[in-house]
C-alpha cells in the first residue's frame, strides 16, 4: 500500500513542473508586453468599453479589481473586471487581456454553450474542491470505507470536468479578442503576433490546471483500486 502510494506521486510531477513552467512563462510574457505601448495608446478599460459597444452589449460594466493579473469576467454581476495595470495601461498585454474578458461577455451574450455549462458545473466544482480530498483521504486512511473513497474521487471528478470544459471557453474567447481587435485596427500589423504571445501563454496556465486535475484524478482510482488487494 505505501508503495503503491508514493508510486502514484510520481504522477504529478511532470504536472507540476508544466504548472510551474506554465507560470513562469505568463508572467515573464506579461511582464515583457506591459513594457511595450500599444499603438492605438489606449487603456485595457477603454478597448473594454469599445469592444463591448460594437458588440452591442450594453448591460455589461468595465470595474477596477484588486490584485495582479486578477482578472475576470463575472456573468452572474455581468461585470469586467480588471486589475489596475491592465484598466488603466496604455500597454500591449492590457489590450490582449482586456478583449479577452470581453470575449467572455460576448460568449454570454451569444449564448455561447460551453460557457454557461461551465457556469453551470462551478457549484459541483467548488463542492469537489472542499469535500473530495478529505472525504477521500479519511476513507483511505482512518476507515477503510470504499464507499467514502468512492464519494470523495466522484467529486473530484466534477472539477475535472469542469477543468475540461474551461479550456474550450479560454481558447474561444481568445480567438474572439484577437479576431475584435484585429477586425477594429486597435492593433499595428506588428502587434498582432505579439499580442497573441500574452493570450496563448495565459492559456497555457489553464492547460497545465487540466493536466494536474487529471493527474490527481488518476492517482485516486489508482490509490482506489489497491483498496482490493
Amino acid at each position: 500500500m505505501l508503495y503503491s502510494l508514493d508510486s502514484t506521486i510520481l504522477l504529478l510531477i511532470p504536472c507540476v513542473i508544466l504548472a510551474l513552467w506554465a507560470q513562469h512563462r505568463v508572467k515573464s510574457t506579461y511582464g515583457t508586453y506591459s513594457q511595450v505601448g500599444s499603438a492605438a495608446r489606449i487603456t485595457g478599460a477603454e478597448v473594454a468599453r469599445r469592444l463591448l459597444r460594437q458588440n452591442r452589449i450594453d448591460d455589461v460594466a468595465v470595474e477596477e479589481t484588486p490584485g495582479v493579473l486578477s482578472d475576470h469576467y463575472d456573468p452572474g454581476s455581468k461585470v469586467v473586471r480588471l486589475s489596475a495595470d491592465i484598466y488603466h495601461g496604455h500597454h500591449l498585454a492590457g489590450l490582449a487581456v482586456a478583449a479577452h474578458e470581453v470575449g467572455h461577455a460576448t460568449q454570454h451574450a451569444n449564448g455561447y454553450f460551453p460557457l454557461h455549462m461551465r457556469q453551470a458545473f462551478l457549484p459541483v466544482a467548488n463542492l469537489g474542491s472542499m469535500a473530495a480530498f478529505p472525504l477521500f483521504f479519511i476513507g483511505f486512511f482512518f476507515t477503510g470505507s470504499t464507499l467514502l473513497v468512492d464519494i470523495g474521487i466522484a467529486l473530484y471528478a466534477g472539477v475535472v470536468l469542469f477543468q475540461v470544459i474551461t479550456l474550450p471557453v479560454e481558447f474561444d474567447a481568445s480567438s474572439r479578442a484577437m479576431r475584435q481587435l484585429v477586425d477594429g485596427r486597435y492593433l499595428a500589423p506588428q502587434e498582432g503576433v505579439l499580442a497573441k504571445k500574452v493570450l496563448n501563454a495565459a492559456a497555457l496556465t489553464y492547460v497545465a490546471a487540466t493536466a494536474t486535475a487529471l493527474m490527481h484524478l488518476l492517482r485516486l482510482v489508482i490509490l482506489r483500486q489497491g483498496m482490493r488487494d
